[in-house]
């Protein structure tokens, strides 16, 4: 879907991420000075980028994109003017789209979408409520798109997405592991980076698990060994914690 006037009022890391991911579709983006470090940063990257106030953002884009923080959002948005006919997706989880839609009428509030780092690049999911089409035709051709059905499922989402970061801390310290062994920092850590990430794209996880269950292999001897020390139960009992749910079995 190219050749779309595309705004992003707030110019944070997640919306620059969305801004480069963007930018070798043919659109034409301007981006609000709200954000300077990062707007100065992607006019210096990008050619053809605007940088423009926010209200200069909201008049040049026919869809604009809201990345500012849910608290400071009633202020900033109800200072600027949008049209009838404009298209809101908003980034700020825990704001739901009839909130959006008070503060942009008499724009559409079109979507949630919450994008990821990986936007950037492409290959990344993209969780999205509303008019989730809209969301697919901007992004979908580099990127897959989750159609989530209500708030109560994006917060399981938001709370799930968190298992990233002790992933990544895993593989971290599997590195670490490595370089004291002997083992090339870098190179070790770059192995288990796409041993680890291109088995994930591979397969479906209880397929995977199931290959990987040689008795007595190392996969098999590891993953008991965690779940002898209680992982899986501290990981669930993490999740309940952030999704604001302590009771067992959820």
């Amino acid at each position: 879907m190219a050749g779309l006037r595309l705004g992003f009022v707030g110019t944070g890391t997640i919306a620059s991420a969305v801004v480069r991911g963007l930018a070798r579709e043919g659109h034409a983006i301007t981006v609000s000075e709200r954000g300077a470090r990062h707007s100065a940063a992607l006019a210096a990257e990008i050619p053809d980028l605007a940088v423009a106030g926010n209200q200069g953002v909201v008049d040049a884009s026919d869809v604009v994109f809201l990345g500012l923080l849910p608290e400071a959002a009633p202020e900033i948005l109800s200072g600027l003017r949008f049209r009838p006919g404009q298209r809101v997706i908003s980034f700020m989880a825990g704001v739901d789209l009839a909130e959006v839609a008070a503060l942009c009428a008499p724009a559409g509030a079109s979507a949630l979408m919450l994008p990821f780092p990986g936007i950037a690049q492409g290959g990344s999911p993209i969780l999205a409520m509303g008019d989730t089409d809209l969301v697919a035709q901007i992004f979908g051709s580099t990127n897959t798109v989750f159609t989530v059905p209500d708030a109560a499922q994006m917060q399981t989402y938001l709370s799930a997405q968190a298992v990233l970061s002790p992933a990544v801390a895993m593989v971290g310290a599997a590195a670490e592991w490595m370089a004291a062994r002997g083992v090339d920092a870098g190179t070790g850590e770059a192995f288990l980076r796409l041993l680890v990430g291109s088995s994930l794209q591979s397969s479906a996880c209880a397929p995977m698990i199931a290959a990987l269950n040689t008795p007595g292999g190392y996969n098999q001897r590891l993953r008991v060994h965690m779940e002898q020390a209680g992982t899986p139960e501290a990981l669930k009992a993490g999740l309940n914690t952030l999704a604001g749910d302590k009771s067992e079995g959820n």
